[in-house]
């Protein structure tokens, strides 16, 4: 049998200078969890209208499993614009679908079944969201090589402190760039400029199995309690960075998942993430020779 892995949170629309395109980083990571042969579930919600529809008919043709309900708000849109670097900066829409995730039994039995999960702090801006979030961590499988990423994506003012403790406690992995290490430091209150240090800390005091920092043009790594990966970031043809981060992520998790060592599997989402820069849009197909 296939692992099972899932992306819980937003699904939306990426309004891009050039038109809009499927986005959101649970549709994301799913998607490209699904390349490497995972049985891989979108988790979220959708309006009961055409932006709505649409989604469920571009999820459906990707062959995505999912679990995405229609609720009586808006679907999710952002609107995206890139900088000179091909940088996004978003402006992301309130009040819609995706605040409004309901806990079913449904996802209580897909829950239960789950190998990888992987959530962020925008989707639990909501008490509604938030709280499925948290049931559906609560109702995995401990332990057993089970995955609970949480991949922080701070976004805007979409975050607080109780809720990245929360998270941080009931995740097992986490996912984190230097910007956003830099805002956690301060929050909690982490001294030293050293990210080395800060990185050990949030390991340590949160129990975590792994730490993956990523920065940019400066490389990334993998913290474990007992080795650190570096990888360079490669030279590429950027087009935009949409999406680059969550391919990361799916391609690590699922080649941890298939038995590869951190540094292997480092280097494949490494590899994966600079392809993805060099596409159009979050959801490239990729190559065979990425995904074996």
């Amino acid at each position: 049998m296939k692992d099972i892995t899932v992306g819980l949170g937003e699904v939306l629309w990426d309004m891009l200078p050039e038109g809009k395109k499927l986005g959101g980083a649970t549709s994301n990571f799913a998607y490209h969890a699904s390349q490497f042969g995972m049985e891989s579930y979108v988790v979220s919600s959708v309006g009961k209208d055409a932006l709505g529809s649409e989604i469920l008919s571009i999820l459906k043709s990707r062959n995505l499993d999912r679990y995405v309900s229609e609720t009586d708000y808006p679907t999710g849109t952002v609107q995206v614009t890139l900088d000179s670097a091909g940088v996004p900066c978003y402006e992301i829409r309130e009040g819609v679908a995706w605040d409004n995730i309901p806990y079913t039994p449904e996802l209580q039995d897909l829950a239960s079944r789950t190998k990888a999960v992987c959530f962020g702090s925008l989707a639990q801006r909501s008490g509604v969201s938030r709280e499925t979030v948290r049931k559906f961590l609560d109702d995995m499988p401990d332990g057993n090589g089970c995955l609970k990423i949480f991949d922080i994506n701070l976004r805007q003012n979409f975050y607080d402190m109780e809720t990245l403790r929360d998270s941080l406690c009931r995740c097992n992995v986490l996912k984190i760039n230097d910007e956003e290490l830099e805002t956690v430091s301060a929050l909690f209150g982490y001294p030293g400029t050293d990210v080395v240090d800060r990185c050990r800390t949030l390991l340590s005091e949160y129990g975590l199995e792994m730490l993956i920092l990523t920065c940019g043009v400066n490389g990334s790594y993998v913290f474990t309690r007992d080795e650190v990966s570096f990888e360079e970031t490669p030279k590429v043809d950027v087009v935009d960075t949409v999406g680059a981060g969550d391919s990361f992520t799916a391609a690590f998790v699922s080649s941890i998942l298939k038995g590869r060592s951190v540094r292997e599997a480092h280097r494949r989402a490494v590899e994966v993430s600079a392809y993805v820069c060099t596409c159009n849009g979050a959801m490239p197909e990729l190559p065979a020779g990425l995904t074996e």
